[in-house]
């Protein structure tokens, strides 16, 4: 017994100490690595990188590589790009499980933002698509450049007619999240009661707007500032959070979007009707291991154990759903909230203003 005993303790002292390494190997951050010198003869460009983790200050606007063409590709001139969250994710590294597939100690890939619009410079021979001049939008890696290449069937499309080329960039991403959040997760249908928790928010605001497209009751949950812009893209009920909360309600309803994660899932689930959805969209990221795997599992648990349904997804950003959210603009259902527009040089106190949480709408990059 004794013996079974000691053999226990030194496989749980080995996987504790196994586990310490790995946590301590996977959280270091490497220094930052002077940019590399560009081979004679590569045609070069302005963009914003980063090669190494940490705030703002680790963002560089330097000169890198503009991207090369292929057969399949389309080269765009960027015009404006849009930040996300996803871009200071990824520039602190945070939370650290993602670094396993980011990069250890420092990032793999330098290049930054998703979320642009352009006019195409040039395409491969076999792209059919789409030609030289085309005004388009989209989502790829690298956005904060001058400069983006990218297969012709990815997330890529036209331009909605009448926008400018900073509302365009400033859908894809938060746009995409609302839709499928709304659509595919909701399962929205006409005449519910829908609340948006966080709705003067980039995904918010999209989501106001895409649940009135679908014939929706929409209730909109932001702070005092925002209570009038929300009213205005279309909100039937505010309810300002500073003054009231609306867990305490008797009001029940159909679907819950949560972008924000300030309330727990029972408070929500006491606002949600017998066979109601909570589709969770954000939270809080002030945890620098597994954030917001907790939530995800405490949300899982509770699907399991009542009627109401409690999700949590991730957005897939298609040309297909983009295409969707382009006849939404066109038809004029759906206008971008834009709050503050700044240079590609100036990305990196682009990014410390979406960190601190106020913004209202999108933060959008002018190359222009």
């Amino acid at each position: 017994m004794r013996r079974r005993y000691k053999i226990l303790g030194g496989v749980l002292a080995f996987g504790v100490a196994t586990g310490c390494a790995l946590a301590l190997y996977v959280s270091h951050d490497s220094v930052c690595r002077a940019p590399p010198a560009l081979p004679a003869g590569v045609q070069r460009m302005k963009a914003i990188v980063y090669r190494c983790y940490g705030g703002p200050e680790v963002l560089r606007f330097d000169d890198v590589a503009k991207p090369t063409l292929a057969d399949n590709t389309v080269l765009i001139e960027v015009h404006a790009a849009s930040v996300n969250p996803l871009d200071w994710h990824y520039m602190r590294g945070l939370p650290y499980i993602m670094r396993i597939v980011a990069g250890v100690g420092a990032p793999k890939d330098i290049s930054m933002g998703v979320d642009f619009s352009g006019i195409v410079e040039a395409v491969g021979k076999n792209v059919k698509r789409f030609k030289p001049g085309d005004a388009v939008f989209g989502a790829q890696h690298g956005a904060f450049g001058e400069y983006v290449s990218m297969p012709e069937d990815d997330s890529l499309t036209l331009n909605p007619r009448g926008m400018t080329f900073e509302q365009a960039a400033a859908v894809p991403i938060a746009g995409i999240t609302a839709l499928q959040a709304l659509r595919d997760k909701g399962k929205i249908q006409r005449g519910q009661s829908v609340l948006i928790n966080g709705a003067s928010g980039g995904v918010g605001t999209f989501g106001v707007q895409i649940a009135k497209s679908f014939g929706a009751d929409v209730t909109g949950v932001c702070s005092t500032r925002n209570v009038q812009m929300v009213h205005s893209i279309g909100a039937d009920h505010v309810i300002d959070y500073t003054r009231e909360d609306f867990t305490q309600s008797p009001q029940r309803y159909d679907l819950i979007i949560d972008t924000v994660g300030n309330h727990s899932l029972s408070q929500l689930r006491h606002v949600l009707s017998t066979t109601g959805t909570v589709v969770i969209v954000g939270g809080p990221s002030d945890g620098k291991w597994i954030a917001p795997l907790p939530r995800l599992i405490k949300a899982k648990l509770y699907s399991k154990f009542v009627r109401q349904k409690f999700l949590f997804f991730v957005a897939d950003v298609t040309q297909k759903d983009l295409n969707v959210l382009r006849e939404l603009l066109q038809s004029g259902k759906l206008t971008p909230v834009i709050d503050r527009r700044y240079s590609l040089s100036e990305v990196p106190a682009a990014i410390a203003y979406l960190e601190k949480g106020h913004a209202r709408g999108k933060v959008v990059i002018s190359l222009e």
